[in-house]
């Protein structure tokens, strides 16, 4: 009887270290996946022109222009600019965002009617960006080392078969989300769907979903995208009329006095 419950402890260990290396393996392939994602090639820089479409029932959408600039600078860093173009009750506000190459982000908000730039504070993750659905984490790049990732299934959307990855955050104060989920294209490295859980794990506050998509200069595009509200309905969508990648975009287009002087950027718009 000894012998057998020793048999029993044993195999129940080597099931247990069995499972655990499956978990590691899974683990490993979501991270390398999700790592995918961000090294995705994207130019050394990127312009867009955009539309902004915020809808909400029971009302017509409300619709926006804006333009932005997006530069690599190696090494994981990207700094970005964006500002808005129509209608005039918002024309010349503008973001600047620094992605550093650590993982940390700083933000600075231009708004024209004050004629100051402002620091987002980096508890203001959770606020909304000009009444979008976008918060300001949304426009944040997150290493993926910033995360758990675990895969957690394969579904088809946009006729494509998708690796779906659950990520959490290391640490529970460093995002506004419980966790993401997030619907992969392995071939591609371009994402179709994200569920972002804020209140908790079961029910997704927010979706994001990938509308369309096309190669603009050889790199894959995102040219359609919805960020829905659940609870409310609320959607910002985005339609992107031009892209331009790699135009030599110089570095003083990324500083707090081009975000301020609309003279200094609008020569690069499209």
């Amino acid at each position: 009887m000894q012998m057998q419950r020793r048999r029993l402890c044993a195999s129940a260990a080597m099931l247990a270290l069995g499972l655990g290396r499956v978990d590691a393996a899974h683990a490993d392939d979501a991270l390398s996946l999700m790592q995918r994602v961000s090294d995705r090639p994207i130019g050394r820089d990127l312009t867009l022109l955009t539309r902004m479409e915020l809808a909400e029932k029971g009302r017509a959408p409300r619709v926006r222009e804006l333009v932005t600039y997006r530069l690599q600078r190696g090494r994981g860093e990207a700094w970005n600019l964006a500002r808005f173009l129509e209608p005039k009750d918002i024309a010349g506000t503008g973001l600047l965002s620094i992605d550093k190459a650590d993982g940390s982000n700083e933000q600075w908000l231009y708004l024209p009617e004050l004629d100051r730039v402002r620091r987002i504070a980096g508890d203001r993750k959770g606020g909304r960006f000009v009444g979008s659905d976008f918060y300001y984490e949304d426009l944040r790049e997150r290493k993926p080392a910033a995360d758990r990732h675990r895969l957690v299934g394969k579904e088809t959307l946009n006729g494509v078969a998708c690796e779906v990855v659950e990520s959490t955050p290391i640490d529970a104060d460093d995002s506004v989300y419980r966790k993401r989920l997030s619907w992969i294209d392995p071939s591609t490295a371009l994402v179709h769907r994200v569920d972002y859980f804020e209140r908790d794990d079961r029910s997704p506050s927010k979706r994001w979903l990938l509308g369309a998509r096309k190669q603009v200069q050889g790199f894959w595009t995102v040219t359609d995208s919805r960020l829905s509200d659940l609870a409310s309905g609320h959607e910002t969508r985005l339609v992107v009329q031009q892209a331009i990648y790699d135009r030599k975009l110089p570095t003083k287009l990324f500083t707090q006095q081009a975000l301020s002087d609309q003279g200094l950027e609008s020569e690069y718009r499209p």
